[in-house]
């Protein structure tokens, strides 16, 4: 990967310490789900610290529920094991400051065990591999991640006490692409751009989504893993800067029975000189690369879905005429496929469907290079584009559970073969605490079908 000038220097950070117009500077990595953990540290220990040396966390990190509780069935931390550390260690190259948090800097870290070895299961470093595989043929992937997310008046602590029912969102009717919607609630979405061009982001535009209260901030793409860095980031600060403007808002990928929560995954590949290579000409037309590729992401789809749709509630939106795919199908500019190519010459990529917002951005992107890589390696014929609806069309059906994506990632020989065995175990684990969690809850759903008619 090429060397990148980080958003925000060493040397500058030292200098703003000392001037003390930053004092505290924030260390985190992503998690299973995504979410970025770590500490806070005085500005000036970790100048002095911090930054040569890292830190410690607990492994544990990576071996628990969505709430934070200890689970078994995870190899690399368990009560048997004591429970001990890893590293933190800062990549200067996401250093940047943080404008919604005064006097404050972030660095993510990536993790290594104590020997040096790298964290093979954590997720940064599962992309990283993948990305070193696709160098190795002499190619970048570019990546651009679109996401979704509902907008509410109450404040997080609010929604908590009325068990998340009865919100109110922002919106109450659709605002598709509505001026007058989103200048409803401009004040948020702008602070939101602002903040987030402060901290080293290119801001593309905002607009209103089909949901009451649904919104998109898209950024520009960039390369494989600084997308997925600033997706963590603006995930993470679009919600503190929510709180702290007395609201709330939600990815999670279905809120309701209406329209969720999409994070429409974009990928092209380029050149060490960062020419694409995806278009044979200036044109439409696909070379040889991207037409392996492609049917790469077909023939791996089902079997990686559960890095595209990692919780139950994401299974919730595959519904048909919902615009979340159903078919494993490729198309052209076709939304109803799980698979859409759109774009010319440099521009020329394909899109992946089938994320919703509570996708981890660094697993959906390694899934869909090593995807392509399959496809490359193999040299996969791209079948013939859906040309009319797909949802009807008679395709191989996405999985509709958790329990069905989690039982075709165990089985799956791409997955071994790109992955390697303990990434496999680790996740397919945490697929099954989830499935265990959800198979063992009482939902309102049920009370509200059983308490006096059953």
């Amino acid at each position: 990967m090429a060397d990148r000038t980080p958003p925000l220097l060493a040397g500058e950070l030292r200098s703003l310490v000392e001037s003390g117009e930053i004092d505290t500077v924030v260390l985190a990595f992503p998690d299973m789900q995504g979410r970025l953990q770590g500490k806070r540290f005085a500005a000036r220990f970790f100048l002095d610290e911090v930054l040569e040396h890292g830190t410690e966390g607990c492994n544990y990190l990576l071996a628990v529920d969505t709430e934070m509780n200890t689970v078994d069935g995870y190899a690399m931390s368990s009560w048997d094991r004591g429970y001990g550390d890893f590293a933190m260690r800062p990549d200067l190259a996401t250093l940047r400051r943080l404008p919604w948090h005064e006097g404050t800097a972030m660095v993510l870290a990536d993790l290594a065990w104590e020997d040096g070895t790298p964290v093979v299961a954590a997720p940064r470093q599962i992309l990283r591999r993948q990305l070193e595989r696709l160098a190795e043929l002499g190619l970048t992937a570019q990546v651009g991640t679109e996401l979704e997310f509902i907008v509410f008046r109450d404040t997080y602590e609010q929604a908590w006490d009325a068990g998340y029912s009865g919100l109110t969102p922002v919106n109450q009717y659709n605002i598709d692409y509505s001026i007058l919607g989103t200048g409803r609630v401009e004040p948020l979405l702008r602070r939101i751009r602002n903040d987030m061009a402060g901290a080293g982001l290119t801001v593309e535009s905002a607009k209103g989504e089909c949901n009451p209260g649904q919104h998109e901030i898209v950024f520009r793409y960039d390369e494989a893993l600084t997308t997925c860095d600033q997706h963590a980031l603006y995930k993470t600060g679009a919600k503190e800067i929510a709180a702290q403007q007395g609201m709330s808002l939600t990815f999670m990928a279905k809120y309701n029975e209406r329209e969720g929560n999409s994070c429409h995954i974009h990928l092209s590949l380029a050149d060490t000189a960062g020419g694409s290579v995806m278009a044979d000409g200036g044109g439409s037309e696909m070379a040889p690369v991207m037409r392996h590729f492609l049917a790469g992401q077909l023939a791996a789809l089902r079997e990686f879905s559960l890095l595209y749709a990692p919780h139950i509630n994401s299974y919730k939106r595959f519904q048909p005429g919902s615009f979340a795919p159903t078919a494993v199908a490729w198309g052209q500019d076709n939304r109803t496929c799980a698979l859409r190519v759109v774009g010319h010459g440099r521009s020329l990529r394909f899109e992946n469907r089938l994320p919703g917002g509570d996708v981890n951005p660094y697993l959906a992107v390694a899934g869909l290079v090593a995807a392509g890589l399959h496809g490359v390696e193999q040299e996969l014929e791209l079948p013939d584009p859906c040309a009319g609806n797909a949802y009807t069309a008679g395709y191989d059906h996405v999985p509709t559970s958790l329990r069905e994506a989690a039982e075709l990632w165990e089985a799956s020989d791409i997955a071994r073969a790109a992955f390697g065995d303990e990434v496999v175990a680790h996740y397919r684990n945490m697929a099954r605490v989830e499935v265990d969690a959800f198979d063992a809850a009482v939902t309102d759903w049920e009370l509200r079908r059983s308490f006096e008619r059953m």
